[in-house]
């Protein structure tokens, strides 16, 4: 295959970089390393691996530079890419009972209707593929370059119920398939998407007991319950995790916990925080969460943001008064409330005047719950007409392209613009949001 066919553009050169210092911008493209074409992401990240390197870089005006590169064998250029795996991206080839693309409503932005399955993009961005579309060149590929991280959609370790989860028959490979990349020592982390009646129960211990038996190589595992949407007319009848089935999980999996951490020392099978927040019981201990591997899964995200909440008031304290409006989705301001009261609780000789909005999804029905799905029509229409303490703070999950637009292609100018109301995005970590809301909250007193 001609890869130089394939454009190699660079789309971000980060800063304090090897790539910036020698000269590299955006818009060049990487043609070849060390005389070699590049096939694709991996192919780059395997040919970066050395003390000495030599580019072969066309700039936009056509001229080719050819630059020799010593640095330590594991050190990055610092390069990002226009297209993240360079080369055209593998699509899924299933067809999940629970697939969130499928529960779209019609009329929204194409891209968003893309399902990428490619495993190219697990090791380098935490994406979580499914395994059947690979070929045996490319299992053996990812074997030799001892790709790792690698996340797995695993869902179950029963053939014939995976099968017919992600309706392929290639998904019942499944297990032969972990034990290679456990033999070649990839390492790997995996979720179980819980649909309740179907992987749950006596299916979730057979996962859970298959899994560990590949630890080490085989990291850790989070179990998430399963999203359903308004839009699910023709698709498998799903039910959702109730307060019920939430707690027995809980119990299920802690018993696990007890007895991994005893034997390997690591608790191993983690559930996103929304089984907690659904059958109204305390997060576990920081502790609990280890490294956090599953936060990018929903695990350990409330009490990592709890914990930075805390260190951050404890470190700088509070000196002076905070006025504004916190938007969130139903089960974020359950965690948001209970860090507002503390912050009052505390500085009780200041006023702390934040009243916390939580918006109802009626984009994708009322059933979805969590904030990095709320839209900028349903925060509209549920605040327009509302005397709204400003400044209104928009968790930054919510929005996409960049922070400039919600799911449904409302801009973040639009919202202002709507709600006559200075907004403020907030990001998920604890200390910056103390920062925000402090500094900026200060205005609404002005």
């Amino acid at each position: 295959m001609d890869t130089r066919n394939y454009e190699h553009i660079i789309k971000n050169v980060n800063q304090d970089s090897i790539a910036e210092e020698i000269g590299l911008k955006a818009g060049d493209k990487v043609l070849a390393i060390n005389d070699t074409e590049i096939n694709d992401i991996l192919d780059y990240y395997f040919l970066i691996s050395d003390d000495y390197i030599e580019l072969l870089v066309r700039k936009p005006d056509g001229q080719e530079w050819i630059i020799e590169i010593e640095k330590d064998f594991d050190e990055k250029l610092g390069l990002e890419f226009e297209n993240p795996t360079i080369t055209p991206m593998k699509k899924c080839h299933n067809n999940c009972i629970f697939c969130f693309v499928n529960q779209l409503p019609s009329g929204m932005r194409s891209s968003l209707y893309v399902k990428d399955d490619d495993y190219r993009l697990s090791p380098f961005y935490g994406n979580y593929v499914t395994l059947t579309n690979l070929s045996d060149d490319e299992i053996d590929r990812l074997i030799r370059y001892r790709v790792s991280p690698m996340y797995i959609s695993v869902h179950t370790t029963n053939s014939e119920l995976r099968k017919s989860m992600l309706k392929n028959p290639k998904a019942g490979e499944i297990n032969s398939l972990l034990e290679r990349f456990y033999e070649a020592g990839i390492n790997m982390h995996g979720q179980v998407v819980l649909c309740p009646g179907v992987n749950d129960g006596e299916e979730l211990d057979r996962t859970i007991q298959d899994l560990i038996n590949l630890y080490p190589e085989f990291n850790s595992l989070a179990v998430v319950p399963v999203g359903t949407t308004a839009h699910r007319e023709g698709l498998t009848q799903l039910d959702d995790v109730s307060p019920e089935i939430a707690s027995s999980v809980i119990s299920q999996v802690e018993r696990y916990q007890q007895k991994f951490l005893k034997k390997y020392g690591t608790r191993f099978v983690f559930l996103a925080d929304e089984f907690y927040l659904c059958a109204n019981k305390q997060f576990p201990s920081f502790e609990s969460y280890e490294n956090f591997s599953q936060i990018d899964n929903g695990v350990g995200l409330a009490k990592k943001f709890e914990s930075e909440v805390k260190e951050r008031i404890k470190n700088k304290g509070i000196s002076s008064n905070i006025s504004g409006t916190i938007i969130t989705g139903q089960l974020g301001a359950r965690v948001i409330k209970r860090i507002i009261n503390e912050i009052k609780s505390k500085f009780n000789d200041l006023e702390i005047d934040l009243e916390i909005i939580p918006i109802v999804n009626k984009f994708f029905g009322p059933q979805v719950t969590v904030t990095g799905l709320i839209t900028g029509s349903d925060i509209i229409e549920q605040l327009k007409g509302q005397n709204l303490k400003s400044p209104i703070f928009i968790p930054d999950v919510m929005l996409k392209d960049g922070n400039t637009a919600f799911l449904d292609d409302v801009t973040f100018k639009d919202l202002q613009e709507q709600l006559n109301v200075t907004a403020i995005k907030t990001p998920v970590n604890g200390k910056d949001f103390v920062d925000i809301i402090e500094s900026k909250g200060v205005e609404g007193n002005d």
